[in-house]
């Protein structure tokens, strides 16, 4: 049987051609792959990321193409109300649930797994309740006091990310005698914080933070020693995708390479994640993604 629900173009006053997809079982946390990484899907609602912003910050747009990405394939939509980049504004907890909820609710019923990108505790919890299954949190040392008792609460898996500082300031806090050493120590710090409020020491993934309080050098470094965050007893998510590392990288005419021109290099760093133990990658096209986590996969056994 086939449904017209939660497909772009269906609903009143929309194209009058229906788009008819086939009815799906909503996906759960059991229904994650373990036999390659997990693909995490982007989805913005915000008028100031650093790649996409204001393209999906309409509720009807950002619904939209996270419903292309999760039939696209992505494992996992993780929905943001508030950017992340540096000297991003900080939005007020109000704002951030008006933008997520509706988008969150919608991708659920449509089958969707879907992760809260937020640093409030109090977006996190009404996430939850409209049906988020995983909370992803990159406020690293300027953690939410209220956050480790409600991941102890709901026992859901939280995503810990390393940062020092805020958008405002972690770029000034970039500074380390040896980064791998520092990001790891200071990960297991928070992580004990959490483990110590009565979180289950398995439902940390552990997100070393590429371009959070990093030079471009110390995200190739965290990059070349992986091992040393997947040793670290929990499963480790890489979020390089389109970050501005890779266009300096890819700098012509002295020109750094613009958020769309990073695509092939974003694959490549999630192929090499991949490859080297990562339980996730989260990605802005998580389609051919897919694609390249499956090639990393037939390599040879995950660590």
């Amino acid at each position: 049987m086939d449904s017209l629900a939660a497909a772009p173009g269906t609903g009143p006053a929309t194209s009058p051609l229906p788009v008819i997809r086939p009815v799906r079982a909503a996906k759960t946390l059991r229904d994650l792959p373990s036999d390659r990484a997990v693909v995490m899907g982007i989805l913005n609602v915000t008028p100031d990321s650093f790649s996409d912003g204001g393209r999906y910050a309409g509720t009807d747009d950002a619904i939209g193409h996270g419903l292309r990405m999760h039939y696209g394939g992505a494992d996992i939509i993780d929905v943001g109300g508030e950017s992340t980049r540096p000297n991003a504004r900080e939005v007020p907890v109000e704002e951030e649930l008006a933008r997520v909820l509706p988008v969150v609710a919608a991708l659920v019923k449509a089958g969707a797994l879907v992760s809260i990108d937020t640093m409030h505790a109090e977006t996190a919890r009404q996430a939850l309740d409209a049906g988020a299954a995983i909370i992803n949190d990159i406020s690293g040392a300027e953690l939410d006091p209220a956050m480790p008792a409600l991941v102890a609460e709901r026992g859901v898996p939280y995503i810990l990310t390393h940062r020092r500082g805020t958008a405002a300031t972690m770029d000034a806090l970039a500074e380390y005698d040896d980064v791998v050493a520092e990001v790891t120590a200071e990960l297991a710090a928070l992580r004990d914080r959490f483990v110590a409020a009565g979180v289950a020491a398995d439902r940390i993934i552990l997100d070393p933070g590429l371009g959070f309080a990093k030079t471009d050098e110390h995200n190739w470094a965290i990059l070349r020693h992986l091992d040393a965050f997947t040793g670290m007893g929990h499963r480790v998510l890489v979020g390089a995708s389109r970050k501005r590392f890779l266009g300096t990288l890819l700098t012509s005419a002295g020109k750094a390479a613009t958020p769309d021109e990073r695509g092939p290099a974003s694959l490549a760093v999630a192929t090499l994640a991949a490859a080297g133990g990562a339980w996730g990658v989260r990605v802005h096209d998580p389609a051919a993604t897919l694609d390249a986590v499956k090639v990393a996969a037939a390599t040879g056994p995950r660590p």
